[in-house]
């Protein structure tokens, strides 16, 4: 009876710990930033990147499976490397910037072999915060939109 009582609370307390995640596949695209601060630079390694999709997200981080480990020579986790992360969900793209912590080779044959990465959120600015957060609450429903009150024309 104690044993079972304590087990609801373990379970109960861990969830409230761990940040709701949500099943999402969307597509996302992954890149570093350059070595210089030019545009060309900054151009060259948003072309220089790697598509993928989601698996899961949350509020503080991200799910994703892609079909290699590295750009070039940089790889996605470790190495406190920041990610610039696009999501194409379905009420809009979300930039965001995080941090690949860990990996894990999925798939049975080569052929059919890819990454799952797990990545930390570690930051999302602006209108890209909302269409996030209204995602993880709302799922599927587009972002609300304050209206403006028209001109009412009436005859009277």
């Amino acid at each position: 009876m104690i044993r079972e009582l304590i087990t609801k609370f373990n379970r109960s307390w861990s969830e409230k710990m761990v940040a709701a995640r949500r099943r999402q596949t969307a597509p996302v695209k992954i890149w570093f930033d350059p070595d210089m601060n030019t545009e060309r630079a900054h151009e060259a390694a948003r072309n220089a990147c790697i598509l993928g999709e989601t698996v899961d997200i949350s509020r503080t981080g991200i799910a994703f499976l892609v079909p290699a480990i590295r750009i070039k020579e940089k790889y996605l986790a470790g190495h406190g490397r920041k990610l610039n992360i696009e999501i194409d969900l379905p009420n809009g793209k979300v930039f965001l910037r995080a941090v690949g912590r860990r990996y894990e080779k999925v798939g049975i044959h080569s052929s059919m072999e890819k990454f799952l990465v797990g990545a930390h959120i570690e930051s999302i600015e602006g209108h890209d915060r909302e269409i996030y957060e209204s995602f993880l609450q709302n799922g599927n429903l587009r972002v609300a939109k304050t209206q403006t009150r028209g001109l009412e024309l009436g005859i009277d």
